[in-house]
């Protein structure tokens, strides 16, 4: 019998219980991918992996900060050995993580066709998507030598079927909601009024939901879910909303979005008794001209800066970080 459909919007979520000593925490992702050019269509072969040295700057920054980074590794990094020399001793050592991200077009087996529907992994037919999963997932722990607990589908592109897979596969974490987006546009998922709050996808399977954070801010915060949606076609309208201080999407991540935003999403998110921030970033915009938000040094300066001052303002509001296995040592299951 086919599992849960993670695709649902839980009508009746079944949210997650965290130990009393547990709190309030945060969790730092990084989607840590090939690097390929943005702003042309989909392709298979034309990518490189000249960003991976600097996940080691990354991680020995993290460290300093007592944060244990999950990295959300796709088929060519896992597959190359500059990314175990990056990492793979944290990861040994358990002061990094690693998990899984399926970017269909680059994970064998290469038998679909490249399309930007078929980019969303969930849109392939089961027993592809099952077998380009067990293939990574594989690949990953047999690289790493630690079993990936925690999954985010390339482009958040989950299926109806791919709770199934992560199941079977022994994972406990899905972590490819992004709460607040749709992608329906462009043949993918649709999470707009999905909830912030881990859930409980199957219980049964201990397998959770540990949607992205994203948050509304300003007056108008508790209509976003309705006043955002309808004004999809018009950005320059929520760029007016924003600019006026009345109702701005913060998700938690240095991509895009300012510190001073970030900080503002996360006293929203903390005040609103939200038990795990999760934070995220693409791993090519740790060195310049790889993505449009890092394109010189100055760029990549201020995203550590970003990340300064972020960790910073989470330590002021006693907000500590977490990890995969911390979040499954403190779920209650009854």
């Amino acid at each position: 019998m086919p599992g849960p459909n993670i695709l649902d919007r839980p009508v009746h979520p079944d949210f997650v219980r965290f130990g009393d000593d547990f709190g309030q925490r945060f969790l730092v992702t990084v989607d840590t991918e090939e690097e390929f050019d943005w702003d042309q269509p989909i392709q298979r072969e034309r990518h490189t992996l000249d960003t991976i040295p600097a996940l080691r700057t990354f991680q020995d920054f993290c460290e300093s900060h007592g944060v244990v980074p999950v990295y959300l590794i796709d088929y060519p990094i896992a597959n190359s050995p500059l990314a175990v020399e990056a990492i793979g001793e944290a990861v040994a050592a358990g002061r990094a993580e690693v998990g899984v991200q399926l970017h269909p077009w680059v994970s064998p087996p290469l038998d679909e066709d490249v399309t930007e529907f078929n980019s969303y992994a969930g849109n392939l037919p089961f027993e592809l998507e099952r077998e380009k999963f067990r293939i990574l997932r594989d690949t990953i722990e047999s690289n790493f030598g630690k079993a990936p607990l925690i999954y985010r589908a390339g482009r958040y592109g989950l299926g109806p079927r791919s709770a199934e897979i992560l199941a079977e596969n022994g994972l406990t974490i899905d972590t490819s909601v992004r709460a607040r987006f749709d992608y329906s546009g462009t043949g993918g998922p649709n999470y707009r009024d999905h909830p912030l709050r881990p859930y409980w996808i199957d219980r049964s399977a201990r397998l959770m939901e540990l949607p992205l954070t994203t948050v509304f801010w300003g007056p108008l915060r508790q209509l976003g879910g309705t006043i955002y949606p309808q004004m999809w076609r018009a950005p320059s309208a929520r760029g007016m909303l924003s600019k006026a201080g009345l109702l701005e999407r913060i998700p938690l991540t240095p991509e895009g979005v300012t510190s001073e935003e970030a900080i503002r999403g996360i006293d929203v998110a903390v005040d609103d008794g939200l038990p795990v921030l999760v934070l995220s970033f693409h791993s090519p915009s740790l060195a310049p001209g790889y993505t449009p938000y890092v394109r010189n040094a100055a760029d990549l300066e201020s995203l550590y800066a970003w990340w300064r001052d972020v960790f910073a303002h989470l330590a002021k509001r006693a907000i500590k970080p977490t990890s995969v296995a911390d979040i499954m040592s403190r779920v209650e299951l009854a």
